[in-house]
């Protein structure tokens, strides 16, 4: 748990890996894990470079790094001092702790798969979050959330109280301190405000966006005697099911399976994407970059 995690963003140049675990190395302290990708192909932009860093805190006590540090052992004391290297190349960069646990939020309608799912893999600990939360703008699902001991909160929306609703979700999200939040099949448009406000949103899309939109998605791909269905994972913004991807997957099926066979599909589908999407995030390994996502 004795770990951080750091992301780093910077316009690319000779010798950033050396530079940044070069950092690390002169503290005394071990990097577990590390990768990093050059994104050479956006258009009108330079090269960008990306690291994600794991680095060990077990020696950050050690009299190594608080002489590095100028005395102090204290994760302030590396912030700063890390801060002064990424100055040095202009790179734009974040850190997190592992004992700090991300607090999610999930959002619901009335399908309870997905809920399910994120609520099985969080009690096996397979995904490091807590949900001190559920919300929805049905009942039908506050079982649900009592059997894992979550407390369900209804916000009933109509288009006369959307903006109320809205008010009343952001409230909930601040006063637990939500990190995330989860639309697990929430069957609502959120507007760009609440989404300015919010933390950060991942929403779960039945299919490879943007094909099949809008209602009755299965039955469309039934229509159109499609052999593969999927699904995909994505940053809510304000341009409806625009957001950068963050994962996706397919399925095969044939022409003899009906509309309620490809739903049980994408149900198992969709339920996978968005666990992975979830975690990936969690685990602090998603840079947004324009409309484009670099998972590492």
């Amino acid at each position: 748990m004795s770990k951080a995690f750091f992301l780093v963003s910077a316009p690319d140049r000779t010798g950033l890996v050396a530079r940044f675990a070069g950092f690390f190395s002169r503290l005394g302290l071990n990097i577990v894990d590390a990768s990093n990708h050059t994104e050479v192909f956006s258009e009108g932009a330079g090269a960008r470079f990306f690291m994600r860093l794991v680095v060990d805190l077990a020696q950050l006590v050690s009299a190594e790094a608080a002489a590095g540090l100028g005395g102090s052992t204290t994760r302030r004391a590396l912030e700063d001092a890390f801060a002064q290297v990424a100055a040095e190349v202009g790179a734009e960069w974040s850190v997190r702790y592992g004992d700090r646990l991300a607090r999610v939020a999930v959002l619901v309608t009335k399908e309870p798969a997905c809920l399910y799912d994120l609520l099985l893999r969080r009690q096996s600990g397979e995904l490091p979050c807590e949900i001190p939360l559920i919300l929805g703008n049905h009942a039908t699902l506050e079982p649900v959330a009592e059997s894992f001991r979550v407390p369900f909160f209804t916000l009933p929306v109509s288009a006369e109280s959307k903006p109320q609703q809205e008010a009343a979700m952001l409230d909930l999200l601040r006063r637990h301190h939500i990190d995330l939040v989860v639309l697990a099949r929430y069957m609502q448009v959120l507007t760009g405000e609440f989404l300015a406000a919010a933390p950060p949103v991942i929403n779960i899309h039945h299919g490879f966006l943007p094909a099949f939109q809008g209602a009755r998605p299965y039955h469309q791909a039934y229509a159109r005697g499609v052999k593969i269905i999927g699904a995909t994972a994505h940053y809510a913004t304000e341009d409806l099911d625009q957001g950068p991807i963050i994962e996706q997957d397919v399925a095969r099926v044939s022409h003899a399976m009906g509309p309620d066979e490809l739903v049980r599909v994408g149900r198992d589908v969709e339920r996978v994407v968005l666990a992975r999407a979830v975690r990936a995030h969690l685990e602090r390994r998603v840079f947004v970059f324009g409309r484009r996502t670099i998972i590492l």
